[in-house]
C-alpha cells in the first residue's frame, strides 16, 4: 500500500522555496493568497498540514498547479527520475525535446497525501518529468472541495471519474458526472469538486501548463 504522507517538511520546503524564488515575505504570499501569516508558517516550518482549500489558494498566488505544488524544490530527484527546472511539472517538452527514459513506477512509491479536513485523498499517477501532470484522487462521502478561479489561470484541466459520482460546480453550472465520464474544464472561474453520495468517488485528474508564472 502506498504511504500516507504524515510528515509535511518536504513540502513546507516546497513552499518556501517557491516564495522566496519570487522574492516574496510571508506577508506578500498571506495577502495574494488570503491564507494567514501563521498559517504559512506553520506549512513553511512543517508544523502543519494545509486543507485542500488552502492548498488551493496557494496555488492560485503563486500561479502552480497543484501536482507542481506536490513536487520536490528544482534539482531534486524522484524516485530514481531526472531531476528537474522550475515550472517543469505538467509542461510539454520543447519540440525536438528529448524525452524521459522508459520507467515503472509501482504504486507502493507514490506517496499519498490526504486532506486532513475532508479526508480528500491524492495519490500522483505520472512523475514530476511527465508531459502532463496525471493524478487519482478520492473524494469521500459527503466531502466538498472548492478551488478559486485563479487556480485555473495557468492550466488546462480534464476530469475523468472512474467509480462513483462527482458533482462539479463550474462557476453557476452544476455537472453530475458518473463512472466514465470526462469534463474538460473551460475558462477560469470558481469550482467546487463534491461527492454528495453515500460512497467514496474515485476520479483522474490530467493537468498541462499553458502558462509560465
Amino acid at each position: 500500500m502506498s504511504t500516507i504522507v504524515d510528515s509535511m517538511a518536504a513540502f513546507g520546503e516546497r513552499l518556501r522555496g517557491e516564495r522566496r524564488a519570487r522574492g516574496w515575505t510571508i506577508d506578500r504570499l498571506a495577502e495574494a493568497s488570503a491564507v494567514s501569516r501563521a498559517m504559512i508558517s506553520k506549512i513553511e516550518r512543517g508544523e502543519s498540514s494545509p486543507t485542500a482549500v488552502v492548498l488551493g489558494k496557494l496555488s492560485a498566488a503563486l500561479q502552480l498547479s497543484m501536482p507542481e505544488l506536490f513536487s520536490p524544490a528544482p534539482g531534486l530527484p524522484v524516485a530514481g527520475l531526472p531531476a528537474i527546472g522550475p515550472g517543469q511539472a505538467g509542461e510539454a517538452p520543447a519540440a525536438g525535446g528529448r524525452r524521459q527514459a522508459a520507467a515503472v513506477r509501482r504504486a507502493a512509491d507514490s506517496a499519498r497525501w490526504r486532506d486532513p479536513e475532508t479526508g480528500y485523498l491524492r495519490r500522483p499517477v505520472s512523475s514530476p518529468a511527465f508531459p502532463a501532470a496525471v493524478t487519482e484522487v478520492t473524494l469521500p462521502a459527503g466531502a466538498r472541495v472548492p478551488y478559486p478561479a485563479g487556480a485555473y489561470a495557468f492550466i488546462a484541466q480534464l476530469v475523468w471519474v472512474v467509480s462513483g459520482e462527482l458533482t462539479l460546480a463550474d462557476g453557476p453550472a452544476v455537472h453530475v458526472l458518473g463512472s466514465g465520464d470526462t469534463f474538460e474544464l473551460g475558462e477560469p472561474q470558481a469550482r467546487e469538486f463534491r461527492n454528495e453520495t453515500a460512497d467514496d468517488c474515485r476520479y483522474l485528474v490530467v493537468v498541462v501548463r499553458t502558462a509560465t508564472p
